[in-house]
């Protein structure tokens, strides 16, 4: 091309649903299509050379913490056979949270494996379960926060962490009260800790 000034290009493509999921990523660049020979030492003269990028963060799912799940027989892994569900957390604060969280459902628990099977169109009992598994993925989540002295309201986190998606399910469980007041709270009290986090999850209301 070798006109000048700027130029508007549309461009049309299409992404599979089967393949996203979470947070979308798009990176845009402008690449030098031909090598250029005889120009001025400080241009770029490769073909492939990178003259522009951009990325574009685009969340698919809403701002509620996202988080892979799997459903897998318990009785081959080091879980307890007859639990229901685990909600396993690794990584640091600083970690991505979809990298850090992985729900797992025991498959030879058929009420709980039935509710996620049914959870675009659950039944009275699968709304029981999955609001139960809510509620508990809910409190391992915050007491594994709680568990951290780093995790506090002033702490800066990077967006799509593990620390910032913890951040906001605080700000959303327990709006206008500080972290460290509930550190304290679960600390002194655990069990009007426990009951406090029922209420904020609104256990087996029905939304």
């Amino acid at each position: 091309m070798t006109e000048a000034g700027t130029k508007i290009v549309q461009l049309d493509f299409t992404l599979s649903g089967a393949d996203l999921g979470g947070l979308l990523l798009l990176d845009t660049a402008l690449l030098l299509a031909d090598r250029r020979d005889g120009s001025r030492p400080s241009s770029p003269r490769r073909a492939g050379s990178v003259l522009w990028s951009d990325r574009t963060a685009i969340r698919l799912q809403g701002d509620a913490p996202q988080f892979p799940m799997a459903v897998i027989d318990f009785a081959r892994t080091s879980f307890p056979d007859h639990a229901a569900w685990h909600l396993q957390i690794s990584g640091g604060l600083e970690s991505a949270t979809m990298g850090s969280l992985l729900l797992l459902v025991n498959e030879q628990n058929v009420v709980t494996a039935t509710a996620f099977q049914n959870a675009s169109r659950p039944r009275p009992v699968d709304r029981v379960v999955l609001s139960a598994v809510y509620a508990d993925s809910a409190r391992v989540m915050v007491e594994h926060a709680l568990g951290h002295e780093d995790f506090t309201e002033d702490s800066d986190f990077p967006d799509g962490s593990l620390g910032a998606t913890l951040q906001s399910l605080f700000d959303q469980l327990f709006p206008g009260q500080s972290i460290t007041d509930i550190r304290l709270r679960q600390r002194k009290s655990p069990a009007l800790f426990a009951s406090d986090l029922q209420a904020a999850v609104k256990i087996f209301e029905v939304s």
